[in-house]
């Protein structure tokens, strides 16, 4: 419970707090932080920078869990993207979380006043297009739940991703909750803040009848009015729905895949070994417990967490215990247990919104140390015949490569344009003293999760420090193994979000 705790307050910070920051933010004693982040960084959640923990996209693989065992967003966030392609607005796709909302979609449109709502923020029920269809499901409990969370935050104040405002009439959202229902879609007229409006539509599970999810375009006043939403976008979403509603329906069984690693004893019982009582053993072992569940196992029995996991059933069963007492498992019959969309409060928001040169400047500052020269990150031009620096790091020397970002050089003549134009049968590229006289470098290609190169990184140095044969000897695996790295949290961020190039 104090781990997550510390992840949530990571998680509405933006992803970045000092330690003491968070003995202050979570009243936990500065000596438990320490234990908590240090384990976390263990498990590559988190990163020790200076004086900061720093969340990292190894974490989102508790959110991915969760987005693969739902399957929603793989079934249809095509359709969504191309909804918003073709009317020019931001598309959403939402579910619902209690008396809130969280998105686990969003194609959105790239402007100057654009939409800020982020993959698993959780936003108030009744300051939502959303919302009232979801609330039209609740029972009397969910209804006295949402009495009482607006009794005792009146102005929104729990929920970071919105501005607090003075409370809206609780019989105007109860109204509207009655209208959506009898429509069959809902608006959000400046609700959340001015300006902004919406029109939802509910995505209705085929084996059930109930709302899978929901449907959202999202606009501004400037290009439409919440009427000029009902009017003019409201039918062709509607058609959106109801494809999406067919894709469902006509969804095959997911393909089993393997099964996350079950030697997770093995590895705690080695790091407790190594750290000592700065290692929170239990920490590690109930969150890998999250990361058991996906695609093809959405519903999970207590014998089956255990397994996958390779925890003792007493371990997983506290895990589960926990975990459901703070709302991101929930029981099911048959003694199945399904993650909730509560897991996308860890981490989550603050890391969807990434992108390939913030994943790749600690992997570079690493490197950079390691082999005291300067390593870089670059991608090609929309022309094709330049490259243009994204990221870089610099090493302390009196004579050092002095590239800054927003570089562009012809492509031709650097290891960077090479590694990304290639074919580099040896999977690296090496150009010397042509783009420049003593200018040596070496450069890798950056794969996405399609295996397509998206990007390069390099080692770039005199010519007299590293001979050809030094560089391919001694910095082309250092330079390998830190694309690796950057590669596999680049992944882990795009499984689920669109993660910008540059």
């Amino acid at each position: 419970m104090r781990g997550v705790a510390v992840l949530r307050r990571l998680t509405e910070a933006g992803g970045t707090l000092s330690p003491s920051a968070l003995e202050r933010a979570t009243g936990l004693a500065r000596s438990t932080v320490d234990r908590i982040t240090a384990t976390l960084a263990r498990m590559g959640y988190v990163r020790l920078d200076g004086r900061d923990v720093v969340l990292t996209p190894r974490l989102m693989e508790l959110g991915n869990a969760y987005l693969a065992a739902l399957r929603l967003p793989a079934l249809l966030d095509a359709r969504a993207d191309a909804l918003a392609d073709e009317l020019d607005e931001s598309v959403s796709l939402a579910v619902g979380d209690r008396d809130g909302i969280r998105f686990i979609h969003q194609a959105t449109r790239r402007r100057a006043m654009s939409l800020s709502f982020r993959i698993g923020d959780l936003l108030p029920a009744e300051r939502t297009a959303p919302g009232p269809l979801f609330a039209a499901e609740w029972t009397d409990g969910d209804w006295r739940r949402w009495h009482e969370r607006r009794a005792a935050d009146p102005e929104d104040r729990g929920f970071p991703a919105v501005p607090p405002r003075p409370p809206l009439p609780a019989d105007d959202f109860e109204e509207r909750t009655a209208q959506a229902a009898r429509n069959g879609w809902a608006l959000d007229d400046q609700l959340i803040e001015p300006g902004l409006v919406a029109v939802s539509v509910p995505v209705r599970d085929p084996a059930t009848g109930r709302i899978a999810c929901v449907a959202s375009v999202v606009s501004h006043t400037s290009r439409h009015t919440a009427r000029d939403l009902r009017a003019t976008l409201l039918p062709r979403l509607r058609e959106t729905v109801a494809a999406m509603e067919r894709d469902l329906a006509a969804a095959p069984p997911p393909a089993p895949t393997a099964p996350p690693p079950s030697d997770l004893a093995t590895w705690t019982a080695a790091s407790k070994q190594e750290l000592g009582r700065e290692f929170v053993e239990s920490l590690a072992r109930g969150l890998t417990v999250l990361t058991a569940f996906g695609e093809d196992r959405p519903s999970l029995t207590l014998t089956e967490v255990a397994k996958a996991t390779g925890l003792a059933r007493a371990t997983a069963r506290r895990a589960l215990i926990t975990y459901e007492h703070l709302g991101l498992v929930a029981p099911g019959p048959d003694r199945v247990f399904t993650l909730t969309p509560r897991v996308l409060s860890l981490g989550f928001p603050p890391l969807s919104r990434t992108s390939l040169p913030r994943i790749a400047q600690p992997h570079l500052e690493d490197l950079a140390a390691r082999v005291h020269e300067s390593a870089s990150l670059a991608v090609l031009t929309q022309s094709g015949d330049e490259i243009q620096y994204t990221a870089r790091a610099a090493t302390s020397r009196i004579m050092s490569v002095n590239f800054t970002v927003g570089t562009r050089l012809p492509a031709p003549a650097t290891a960077l344009g090479r590694a990304l134009t290639g074919p580099t049968t040896e999977g690296y590229a090496l150009v010397d003293e042509e783009l420049e006289e003593g200018l040596r470098a070496i450069a890798v290609p950056v794969h996405d999760r399609t295996g397509r190169a998206v990007a390069a990184a390099n080692i770039a140095m005199h010519a007299a420090r590293h001979t050809r044969e030094e560089c391919v000897a001694e910095l082309l695996p250092a330079l390998r193994e830190t694309v690796s790295s950057i590669e596999a949290d680049f992944h882990m961020a795009a499984r689920f979000t669109r993660v910008a190039l540059s």
